[in-house]
């Protein structure tokens, strides 16, 4: 491991947090984040510390393989999401877990959104799945939250909330934002007669859009 390295990426999931903390998207200590390091390993925001205290040397560094990590603190009890999710789409570099109200609502009601809004089709692929429940933490939360994100960037978790991820932090953090304005929006549609939905072939379309043309290259 590149200890230089490590260092970078702690700093960057520090102030990440504290965007997040900013955001709305969390309340407390609840949420947390991920960083891609290595192929081994991941950089975690630490267990139940308030965000506005936390510093980057908190951050906790984390083997994905074996769930081992650096420090005397302990990493965010949703270590196995964050490690499976990274080790399982290699074009995933950070990943955002949430529990903002609308979001919270869906996934309370064990309610999918629809591919209704244009940026969430784009950054998050299309319709945002339910995970089914399970208890926080464990591995079997691990392997429902990566089921339900197959080909997509952002998922919700049944009664407990949502998972956002992108190529790096910036875009993880975005899509988390994405997520929960969808989320939104959905609700709100339902005074007037509810959303209607885009078509698969738009859906792809603008999905590989901004994967692979969106922007400056």
């Amino acid at each position: 491991m590149d200890k230089e390295r490590a260092k970078q990426v702690q700093a960057a999931v520090c102030e990440a947090a504290k965007k997040l903390a900013s955001s709305n998207l969390v309340v407390g200590t609840w949420g947390n984040i991920s960083a891609r390091l290595d192929d081994d390993y991941m950089v975690v925001t630490p267990s139940g510390m308030k965000y506005e205290t936390l510093r980057p040397e908190d951050m906790v560094v984390v083997n994905m393989h074996d769930l081992t990590y650096e420090g005397s603190l302990k990493p965010t009890v949703e270590t196995p999401m964050h490690a499976r999710i990274l080790l399982e789409r290699p074009e995933i570099g950070a990943v955002v877990h949430t529990h903002s109200t609308y979001a919270l609502v869906m996934a309370a009601a064990h309610k999918p959104i629809p591919p209704i809004c244009d940026d969430q089709v784009q950054i998050l692929g299309g319709e945002v799945r339910v995970a089914r429940y399970t208890l926080p933490g464990t591995g079997d939360m691990a392997e429902a939250v990566t089921e339900a994100l197959k080909g997509r960037m952002g998922a919700l978790i049944a009664n407990h909330g949502a998972v956002a991820c992108g190529r790096n932090l910036d875009e993880a953090l975005v899509a988390a934002t994405v997520l929960e304005k969808a989320a939104q929006v959905y609700i709100g549609t339902q005074a007037v007669g509810g959303g209607v939905e885009l078509s698969p072939e738009d859906i792809a379309f603008m999905y590989d859009f901004f994967m692979n043309k969106y922007g400056q290259r």
